[in-house]
């Protein structure tokens, strides 16, 4: 007790600067937890369901023309098969999803609300991936068409758990499909694969759907093996079921070999390698701070020792025993450590929504159990770093210190804390230059189309006249130049059909489907047509196919084409009823399908105006004032629904949403960590220039300049300047190469970037020096010699 009375005495006391240390370690072990908070949330995906490491999904994978893909979809009898016909599979359940990420559905009361992740699954859901049921028979529910369970999240919307019993509702993309809530689940954690909010009966899909082993592979397929079980060793056993229901022979003759494989559960996030490269880089990220807080502080704790030399020096002559001293110092450093943390926890809670917002999980989520006896760990290392370099320097201070003039400056000791802080702010300035060019790189290369000036509405579960008015009405207003619509985005994530050729059982390809547009859909979207011409409105279109360039060099390799593609017959799956040909009319220039960092690089194919529910706008120029014009013409036409006219360069932006929260997450690291590095470097200065005040006094009164002073200090400093600078961008480099390594589309990294990035650290290294000891080098020698 004692010696916390001593430690709170001291935090006060003039010359100890208890308030930077304080501050700089408070800020860095907030940055530094909440990242390594991330990483075990990131690395805590789908742990929570009894028996994970027992639970694989089923992958489907396919070798057509020596080429090797893989998905992680399957057709809708291999999940339950496998159940009924392999003994090692304890469970087995499948599921497929309704609409997007968002679905807008329609109580009986007229209400609107929103459900991300709406699926469709079997009676064994919740048996495979378990949730707390608040009411309600699962098995029941699902085993009935048209029945749903939902979230607890869904069920507050609608009155509460009770309440919502027995409610119907109808989703605004499939109007007139009534769904009645048969029971509540908890919801489903944010650190799981798979969410969802809203799970209706699969007995509502088509009995066909559910229970064939070729094509319409769209369903998740999940499967838990029995303890002891090695999912290798059921190879053969799959093959053999799979030979049972479908004849591999006439898959083969197709040029397709189809096998199934067994991906565990925990896999699916974890260690994917984009989550796996950004957890190295975030744990990486997260050492660098709280290393340089951490130094900072011992730093600024040196620095403060020939002032209390003469005090540590007392204690031993009143008998003070090296325990007595080791607790004493290290009382101080945990009251030290505490009033950092308290710091560290209310900047956290302060910056709550932008830490959620970069990280992409509340704190509730980020702050679990485990994770916080993780955290704990890392505090107490971090505890006993700060504690025991001072500590064991403080024991070494002679008795004799108190009755003469203790200069010992310990200046290699701060040297080495300085050299690992410029490493620190080098290496995350470095970084956060290849960041930033990947993420320009993806948001401003052209993805082969325009959309500068184009909005779309979405108005799935429209009628097909009501659309076609509500075009017709956007084309009359004067702020727009077109109007068109499509059935996918190109930044969609697109269903995939086989290319065919007429009489011939060869699937050659695997296509990246846009399925359908109508009129005018190439002129407002600025893609080219390099050969051919676009559809025809004229009826014409029906038995025709528009096809990208990339497909026209597809066909060369795999079926020799030569010459121009238009006129040529070929057959596509879901499109060519029993096999009958459509004609290429016309060959547009690739686009980028998806993101710009990771393109879908399979060919692409158009048809005409069939089903195309997002429409297309574009205006003469784009403005707040004319979205709202488009808005309200479409809500006069479609009152009855939740009409959301968005602008397309908003998802391009949010396409790269990961990267660029990384991006600013590492800029918010460098900052704090140029900062604290910055504050001890002044302190070193600072301390540099006492110390060798008489030095600089006698240059001076033999005339020294102050700008050969300056340049003296300077000197010194750059000699650990320029190696750590130098080690912290090489650091840099190896780790954002390791960074672009999960993009195809990767931005160069010239020399010159990283030779900017290295000036600019050391050029604020001088000139922090140079500001602190300006006053030094102006100063009046007579003053500096005195105070000797």
């Amino acid at each position: 007790m004692r010696n916390w009375n001593i430690a709170i005495r001291s935090l006060f006391k003039k010359g100890r600067s208890n308030g930077i240390k304080i501050l700089s370690l408070g800020v860095g072990l907030a940055m530094g937890l909440v990242l390594i908070s991330k990483v075990c949330f990131e690395s805590s995906y789908d742990k929570f369901y009894p028996g994970s490491d027992r639970i694989y999904r089923l992958h489907e994978n396919v070798i057509r023309e020596n080429e090797y893909k893989t998905y992680p979809q399957v057709s809708g009898g291999v999940a339950p098969g496998m159940q009924a016909e392999i003994p090692e599979v304890e469970k087995a359940t499948r599921l497929t999803y309704i609409g997007g990420d968002k679905e807008i559905f329609r109580t009986e009361d007229k209400n609107r609300y929103s459900a991300r992740y709406v699926v469709m699954g079997d009676t064994n859901v919740f048996d495979l991936l378990p949730r707390p049921i608040l009411i309600g028979d699962p098995k029941t529910t699902l085993a009935r068409p048209g029945y749903v369970m939902i979230s607890r999240r869904i069920a507050d919307l609608l009155g509460g758990v009770e309440k919502s019993m027995g409610q119907k509702f109808e989703f605004e993309s499939s109007p007139g499909q009534t769904y009645t809530i048969g029971g509540v689940f908890e919801d489903v954690p944010e650190n799981s694969h798979l969410r969802f909010e809203i799970v209706a009966s699969l007995e509502g899909m088509n009995k066909w759907s559910r229970e064939n082993w070729l094509g319409n592979d769209r369903y998740l397929g999940y499967v838990k093996l029995y303890p002891g079980t090695d999912p290798e060793s059921l190879t053969t056993a799959i093959r053999e079921m799979q030979g049972r229901h479908c004849d591999l022979e006439e898959v083969k003759k197709a040029g397709v070999d189809l096998t199934y494989t067994l991906v565990p559960l925990m896999d699916m996030h974890s260690n994917s390698s984009e989550v796996k490269s950004m957890n190295s880089l975030l744990i990486l990220l997260a050492f660098v701070l709280i290393l340089t807080s951490a130094m900072n502080y011992v730093l600024i704790v040196i620095s403060t020792l020939i002032n209390r030399t003469k005090e540590v020096a007392v204690h031993k002559c009143y008998g003070a025993s090296d325990k007595n001293l080791f607790g004493m110092i290290m009382s101080e450093t945990c009251l030290h450590m505490l009033i950092s943390l308290l710091l560290a926890a209310f900047l956290v809670i302060l910056f709550r929504g932008k830490v959620e917002e970069l990280l992409g999980a509340s704190l509730g989520a980020l702050f679990s159990s485990q994770t916080i006896l993780v955290l704990v760990g890392i505090c107490v290392m971090i505890f006993f770093i700060t504690a025991l370099i001072p500590t064991y320097i403080f024991l070494r201070i002679p008795v004799a210190a108190a009755f003469r003039n203790f200069k010992e400056s310990r200046r290699y000791w701060k040297l080495c804390l300085l050299f690992i802080q410029f490493v620190a702010t080098a290496y995350l300035v470095a970084l956060l230059s290849v960041i930033n060019k990947q993420y320009d790189y993806m948001v401003n290369v052209s993805p082969g189309y325009a959309y500068d000036k184009l909005v779309y509405c979405d108005t799935q579960g429209a009628e097909e006249s009501v659309r076609n008015t509500a075009i017709e009405e956007l084309r009359k207003m004067p702020e727009v130049d077109k109007v068109s619509a499509c059935y996918d985005l190109p930044i969609s994530v697109m269903s995939g059909n086989n290319v065919l050729l007429p009489g011939d059982d060869r699937e050659l390809f695997n296509i990246a489907d846009m399925y359908w547009v109508k009129d005018d859909y190439f002129s407002l979207m600025e893609i080219p047509i390099v050969d051919g011409e676009v559809f025809r409105s004229d009826g014409s279109a029906k038995d025709k196919v528009m096809v990208s360039r990339s497909f026209v060099k597809k066909m060369e390799t795999v079926a020799g084409w030569t010459g121009s593609a238009v006129g040529k017959n070929i057959v596509v799956t879901e499109h060519s009823q029993n096999g009958e040909p459509l004609t290429i009319c016309g060959v547009f220039e690739d686009v980028c399908i998806g993101s710009t960092g990771n393109p879908d690089l399979r060919p692409t194919v158009l048809f005409y105006d069939k089903y195309a529910p997002k429409i297309l706008i574009k205006f003469h120029e784009m403005s707040p004032e004319n979205i709202k014009k488009a808005q309200g013409v479409l809500e006069s036409i479609m009152p009855d629904r939740s009409v959301n006219v968005t602008a397309y360069y908003m998802d391009m932006i949010d396409l790269y949403k990961d990267s660029r929260t990384f991006r600013d997450s590492v800029l918010i690291g460098g900052i704090v960590t140029l900062i604290i590095a910055l504050i001890g470097l002044l302190g070193y200065t600072s301390d540099e220039t006492n110390r060798r005040g008489r030095e600089i006094a006698i240059r001076k009164v033999n005339g020294a300049s102050a700008w050969s002073i300056l340049k003296m200090i300077s000197k010194d400093i750059s000699y650990i300047a320029i190696p750590a600078i130098v080690i912290g961008i090489t650091i840099a480099y190896f780790s954002g190469t390791g960074w672009l390594k999960q993009f195809s589309g990767k931005a160069s990294l010239g020399f010159f970037m990283f030779l900017a990035g290295a000036m600019f650290v050391y050029l604020l290294i001088v000139v922090s020096v140079l500001c602190r000891a300006w006053l030094v080098a102006n100063s009046n020698p007579v003053d500096s010699l005195k105070s000797e």
